[in-house]
């Protein structure tokens, strides 16, 4: 049996997405949207160690009269999602340029559960993967499938305004948010129950017991804390279209500030820089090169391991914004697996769209992608291996082995009415020590 495994069902009901306040003499030819539409995406999954998955996503657009279609006035999503072991998605995001005059607001409300989140350590390379490990079918070496993995329960606000610093496309950026991590071992006894006794898992400790243990991760991060922040930064802006841009540039300049004070449990402020680009290779928006490239690295004080994965940007498509791997940063490798004080990340991305539709009275097109990931630990996080026994060192770490983890890879997309964009991806490592290969499916364009 493989130490986990994922069915995905997932059903379109494309059919179900009904428009509300249209006025139907808008619609032809072009089929203009008005009033309120939404998407619908539910999805059922199944996990040997997490139980089954129910639950969905659902995305309100209100398009006002239409004028300015296929820009909206306000984004209003919500995703609800349970595995019966325990893990979970609960989040409100909300998006809109008209709620106050002249200013741009999000909000982000989320509250997630994770019962075995990934962990492989720290530095890249540098933090010895061993898959064998959390292979059940290797008799000689598996430890546990969960072995790189501990539970996490993240509460997050955010509140985010930008507005014009000079003409249309330069603006500032100031929000807040409120965090509340707290991190655990993995509760074996909860993913044991219900299973037969060739599936249980073994009580053993796992790499953040033994992290702890060692005293690399210390007592006062362990179990998680409070970190509320401030946001400040200056965003540059010149895309066509937000949801999936054919011309443009995106760069932004952030720093994030998490004081000593207001009940956090660490002091300091990170700096994030990120480009992107967008190339028009085809006229109409048929082909289009996608980059982007991010730097992220600490300015001052210490930042407990639970925040070192967290990625920094001016907007969030997506519930987890984790360290370099898996859905939103380096497809195909581990999730979690690049996690450094400073990292770099690249991605290029060649995207095809076909001519749009007319289905269910909503507007949708096909686009296919074909991309190239990277990303690399470039300020490493300085940890303490006194704690660890000699004979051990070597079989956990391997100082200076860090390297550009990259992966290749494609997907498709299904977008109906411009902004409600339905997302597969498949990736595959070019290193097997950044896993196998990863099948992602989501929302939105990856940037």
């Amino acid at each position: 049996m493989k130490c986990s495994y994922t069915i995905l069902i997932l059903i379109f009901l494309f059919c179900c997405n009904q428009s509300f306040g249209q006025n139907d003499t808008l619609v032809p030819p072009d089929n203009i949207k008005t009033g309120w539409t939404f998407g619908l995406l539910p999805a059922v999954s199944y996990n040997s160690d997490l139980g089954f998955q129910y639950g969905g996503v659902v995305n309100f657009f209100h398009y006002g009269d239409g004028s300015r279609y296929p820009k909206y006035n306000h984004s209003l999503f919500l995703e609800i999602s349970r595995f019966t072991k325990g893990s979970g998605i609960n989040r409100f995001f909300y998006d809109s340029d008209q709620l106050i005059p002249n200013l741009r607001t999000t909000a982000d409300l989320s509250f997630l559960t994770e019962k075995a989140l990934n962990f492989y350590g720290f530095n890249g390379y540098d933090a010895v993967y061993n898959p064998e490990w959390e292979d059940d079918e290797n008799l000689t070496d598996y430890i546990s499938r969960v072995y790189y993995r501990h539970e996490r329960q993240k509460f997050k606000f955010t509140f985010d305004l930008q507005g014009k610093l000079s003409g249309n496309h330069l603006r500032w950026l100031a929000g807040i948010g409120l965090f509340k991590t707290q991190i655990a071992p993995v509760d074996i006894n909860a993913l044991n129950k219900g299973k037969d006794d060739y599936e249980l898992l073994p009580d053993v400790p796992g790499l953040y017991d033994r992290y702890v243990e060692w005293g690399v991760i210390s007592e006062k991060e362990k179990e998680g804390g409070w970190n509320n922040h401030l946001k400040l930064g200056v965003v540059f802006d010149t895309r066509d279209f937000e949801p999936n841009p054919s011309k443009g540039v995106w760069s932004e300049v952030i720093f994030f500030i998490s004081p000593d004070i207001a009940g956090n449990d660490f002091g300091y402020t990170k700096m994030s820089l990120t480009h992107r680009q967008y190339i028009p290779v085809l006229p109409q928006k048929k082909l289009t090169l996608a980059l982007r490239g991010h730097y992220q690295t600490t300015i001052a004080g210490n930042v407990p391991f639970y925040m070192q994965p967290y990625l920094i940007s001016s907007f969030y498509n997506a519930a987890n914004t984790d360290a370099l791997g898996g859905a939103r940063t380096l497809r195909g490798v581990l999730r979690n697996r690049v996690v450094g004080d400073g990292v770099v990340m690249g991605n290029a991305e060649l995207r095809w769209r076909s001519n749009p539709k007319i289905l269910f009275k909503q507007n949708f097109y096909l686009g296919i992608n074909a991309f190239f990931d990277t990303g690399r630990v470039v300020d490493k996080i300085d940890i303490d291996t006194s704690g660890v026994p000699e004979n051990e060192r070597s079989v956990f770490f391997d100082p200076g082995a860090e390297r550009f983890h990259s992966s290749l890879g494609a997907g498709i997309r299904v977008v109906m009415n411009e902004n409600f964009i339905v997302a597969f991806d498949f990736g595959k490592p070019l290193d097997a020590r950044d896993g196998n290969s990863g099948l992602y499916i989501g929302l939105n364009y990856l940037f």
